[in-house]
């Protein structure tokens, strides 16, 4: 295990960073990084972040709108840590796709233990593992707010899937709204915990997103995906995950109806 301890650690400095890195405050001063750094990856990169509690409905959502944005060429930045941010990392992989994971701990250390397999795959799909903290640098309470400042500064821009009130990717929006990205968010029911921070994210200036090309649209110059290509979005869902989607398409319902309905347990 731990393959990715065997790969070279590499700096890159602050005249190299992409534009958008360059002007996050406070100012990042280097960036460790393994894996092959190339321009390119930037030029089209979406942030994915959102609960480590993450719900049913927030993984859902994750895979279809991760889906999306690989098959249209986007690079996936997130956090690297439980829930959508795995998710995020994951599924874009499943897709071809390339992602970036940006830690809140040094590249030699690994929060959390059971990402050790992603973190190779991430480096093997041509993506990239990043860090400001110097590489042994153990994950603390304030290294993950520094380091969502850096998520949202190479991104165009941040989508928050799930966010409780209190949640670490309401501070990643807010990091957006200040390097004046745009912030998008998927809303919820008013009665969900983890949907909270996302109503409120759009009660206060955030794009309401719910779908794919709600994404595009907002990222500007790229056509919506046709519909052969959006059919090829639920695919990658299970066949019970099929299920709760096509139910909450024609109703909204509480989870212990939705269990009754698909004949299972809530707990």
């Amino acid at each position: 295990m731990r393959e990715w301890k065997q790969r070279e650690i590499k700096v890159l400095k602050f005249e190299d960073f992409p534009d958008g890195l360059k002007r996050v405050r406070p100012e990042v001063k280097q960036l460790f990084y393994r894996g092959k750094w190339e321009e390119d990856l930037f030029k089209k990169a979406v942030g994915v972040v959102g609960s480590r509690r993450m719900t049913k409905y927030g993984q859902m959502v994750t895979k279809m709108m991760v889906q999306g944005l690989t098959e249209a060429g986007y690079t996936i930045v997130s956090g690297f840590m439980y829930g959508v941010d795995t998710q995020a990392h994951k599924t874009c992989l499943e897709n071809k796709g390339r992602t970036v994971a940006v830690l809140g701990c040094g590249l030699d250390c690994l929060t959390p233990a059971e990402n050790d397999g992603l973190y190779t795959k991430i480096l093997e799909s041509g993506g990239l593992v990043v860090s400001e903290f110097e590489p042994k640098q153990e994950a603390k309470l304030w290294t993950f707010p520094y380091r969502n400042r850096i998520v949202a500064g190479l991104s165009q821009l941040i989508l928050v899937i799930e966010a409780g009130e209190n949640s670490g990717s309401l501070v990643t929006a807010r990091w957006g709204f200040q390097q004046k990205k745009k912030v998008l968010a998927v809303p919820g029911m008013i009665t969900a915990s983890l949907s909270k921070g996302t109503n409120w994210l759009i009660r206060n200036g955030a794009v309401l997103v719910t779908s794919v090309n709600d994404i595009l649209e907002e990222l500007g110059g790229m056509r919506p995906l046709k519909e052969k290509q959006k059919g090829r979005i639920l695919p990658v869902l299970s066949g019970e995950e099929k299920e709760v989607v096509e139910l909450l398409k024609r109703e909204e319902m509480e989870a212990d109806e939705l269990a009754k309905k698909l004949n299972k347990s809530i707990t």
